[in-house]
């Protein structure tokens, strides 16, 4: 069974950077697809993120810019690099997997949350 462990959540001022990070355990084979949500208080789920192990990605139009993630296929990790973080990218962000194609993002973890001061 899939897991997916983040780390890298936490406190940052306006303008500042923070790094997420997600490894899939539990599996032997390279992951198809990751990536990251953010759920923020009042709002739906949105995209953050995703990435295929191909390298090919996808980001949702309030982060482009900002926000580059990247793959680690022989460790089944993802990392979500952010710079000049707003108030409004506070949230709770989910890492998701989609560990063969075209099964969908069926894996999710528990939440980092990131905060970020005005």
């Amino acid at each position: 069974q899939v897991q997916l462990v983040e780390s890298g959540g936490g406190l940052v001022q306006t303008g500042g950077s923070l790094t997420l990070s997600c490894a899939a355990t539990g599996t032997p084979f390279s992951i198809y697809a990751m990536g990251w949500y953010r759920q923020s208080p009042g709002k739906l789920r949105e995209l953050v993120a995703i990435i295929t192990n191909d390298g090919t990605t996808k980001y949702g139009d309030s982060v482009k810019g900002r926000v580059t993630i990247s793959m680690d296929n022989a460790k089944n990790t993802t990392y979500l690099q952010m710079n000049s973080l707003k108030v409004e990218d506070t949230g709770l962000y989910y890492c998701t997997a989609e560990r063969t194609h075209p099964r969908g993002f069926d894996h999710w973890g528990q939440g980092t949350q990131v905060t970020v001061s005005s």
